[in-house]
């Protein structure tokens, strides 16, 4: 696993990336969210196939359980993946409602979150 650091206004995150699976359950998932809160960033940014399929099945829980520790951690996540083709409803919905709040973001690509809006 590797990591950058982005500043994006005024907050600091880092972008987790790997070849593998970086979370794969909820301990992975809060594990990591620990460590970089300790190590004093604002937010993490993920990739939609570092995330186990598991996080993107609402019926599982794992995304309401791993947001809700981003969430007490005050850390925004960041998801970058292919939401385009979403089949699930609820997960559409979902997605949807996170992207309208500050605290998880659904993108599909990192320009979407280091470019400054225009004005």
């Amino acid at each position: 696993m590797q990591t950058i650091t982005h500043k994006i206004n005024n907050s600091t995150f880092v972008e987790v990336l790997s070849d593998e699976l970086v979370i794969n359950t909820i301990e992975d998932g809060t594990d990591l969210l620990a460590n970089l809160y300790y190590q004093g960033f604002d937010g993490v940014i993920f990739h939609q196939q570092n995330v186990t399929p598991t996080f993107f099945d609402l019926k599982t829980k794992m995304a309401g359980e791993l947001l809700q520790k981003a969430s007490n951690f005050r850390m925004r996540v960041i998801i970058i993946g292919d939401f385009e083709q979403v089949e699930s409803k609820s997960l559409q919905d979902f997605i949807r409602e996170s992207n309208r709040g500050n605290l998880v973001n659904f993108v599909s690509s990192l320009s979407e979150v280091t470019t400054p809006p225009h004005s």
